[in-house]
């Protein structure tokens, strides 16, 4: 019989392809999908937002550098929590969260895609023409994941040096055309954003960063694991950061608060009609398609692999459905056809919010598990798991206060999901363990 198991291939990421992957799924999904988004609810305070967001991820990676350095693997945060948990219910549940977290970014980059693209466009017809780019976007990385890492990691390089070089650009042409000085207040008036509207805002923010986690599924396909996730995603994060203050303080250089969240969805391109007219815009547009692009296919990659490794460790179904090829180019298929239902029903707000809510519940089950179960193993400082769980906790109960005023809706779709998420990996475990005792 033909053995149908994944197929990695050891050593064949550099540090660099591995970095640049990371950036690619944290700039797409973050700067052009949440910049609105995160100052709707943090006011003029949103750059302050994402400087909080980013201290949070570094506490967050912390527990997947230790654990991921000691143990590279394909399945990345599968494994963490496999060595925390064991095969559980816990493992297979917060596994699975992240995953649809992932996959829900996948839809939300495209989404994002889609409305900036329709910016060189005017139409009346917009509503349509967005899920229908982002499908199309998410069917062209598709593509590309099946022509196998080497093109995976070419792609991935040139559009991160394309978008990181261009929106620094941008970033120094929108301060040099308005002098320096901020159309958005920086320090808000009273009635500005309330604690809890500020920490709703940094959850959100918290997305932009949660890409690192991706770099932990290349596993040991990355030269030299042990040593290069960790400085992968330490470099990760440290340029995003940087990308993304310049991009704010350019954003908050051009537009008032009040414009910036009219134009929310497609922030950093009206941003750049007042300060570099139309061919600023054109310039702007044209780094937001390579930027969610290249994203959305280091996210398609990582979550491929993720799942591949849940199946291979008995912790979710699987059905080859009559498919040629190995259990990773399956998973790819059920990852794109999942995002793209995703990409064509819901719309960049209630995708966005959803992504915050599994991805938060996931971090701090990792966190506990590696608290628990694994900080001697792995020489981790309790401190700092500690302090990662709760900033997690803090982050996420705002975010679920906030929204659960503002939508309630997708605040009861999310817990239902988790519940759903839960009781299905219960049920399966349950049902295998029962099989395999009945011979």
């Amino acid at each position: 019989m033909k053995d149908r198991s994944a197929q990695y291939e050891k050593g064949s990421i550099s540090l660099l392809g591995t970095v640049a992957m990371g950036t690619g799924v944290m700039i797409g999904a973050g700067i052009f999908a949440l910049t609105g988004q995160v100052a709707e609810l943090a006011g003029g305070l949103f750059p302050i937002a994402f400087i909080v967001a980013a201290v949070i991820s570094g506490f967050s990676a912390y527990s997947y550098i230790k654990v991921a350095s000691a143990y590279p693997s394909a399945g990345g945060i599968a494994m963490i929590l496999k060595k925390a948990y064991g095969k559980t219910t816990v493992t297979g549940a917060a596994a699975l969260l992240m995953t649809l977290s992932m996959i829900i970014s996948e839809s939300l980059v495209a989404r994002t895609f889609g409305t900036y693209t329709l910016q060189l466009f005017p139409s009346d017809a917009a509503g349509i023409w967005v899920p229908v780019l982002a499908v199309g976007l998410i069917v062209l990385a598709f593509v590309v994941n099946i022509a196998g890492n080497q093109v995976i990691g070419a792609v991935s390089n040139v559009g991160a040096v394309l978008k990181i070089g261009g929106l620094l650009i941008f970033a120094a042409i929108v301060l040099a055309a308005s002098g320096i000085s901020l159309e958005t207040s920086m320090v808000p008036p009273s009635g500005g954003p309330s604690p809890r509207s500020f920490l709703g805002g940094v959850a959100l923010a918290i997305l932009a960063f949660k890409g690192f986690t991706t770099i932990t599924n290349t596993g040991d396909e990355v030269t030299e694991p042990k040593k290069n996730v960790g400085r992968a995603i330490i470099i990760s994060l440290v340029i995003c950061l940087v990308v993304y203050l310049a991009v704010s303080f350019g954003v908050a250089s051009s537009l008032t608060l009040e414009q910036l969240i009219a134009a929310k969805d497609f922030a950093l391109a009206e941003a750049a009609r007042p300060a570099i007219g139309g061919y600023g815009m054109w310039f702007t547009v044209g780094i937001a398609i390579i930027a969610t692009a290249s994203g959305l296919l280091a996210s398609i990659f990582a979550v491929s692999r993720m799942l591949a490794m849940l199946t291979e460790m008995k912790l979710i179904p699987h059905s080859h459905l009559g498919m040629p090829g190995d259990i990773q180019k399956h998973t790819l298929v059920y990852t794109v056809i999942i995002a793209a239902v995703l990409a064509a029903v819901f719309d960049l707000s209630r995708i966005a919010s959803m992504g915050a809510i599994f991805y938060l519940m996931m971090d701090i089950t990792v966190h506990w598990g590696v608290l628990r179960h694994l900080h001697e193993d792995v020489g981790a400082n309790r401190a700092v798991l500690g302090a990662a769980i709760v900033l997690d906790t803090i982050a996420l109960g705002a975010f679920l206060l906030v929204k659960g005023a503002s939508d309630p809706l997708i605040v009861v779709v999310s817990l239902v999901s988790i519940m759903v998420v839960i009781a299905f990996e219960r049920y399966y475990l349950r049902r295998r363990r029962a099989t395999v005792e009945q011979g």
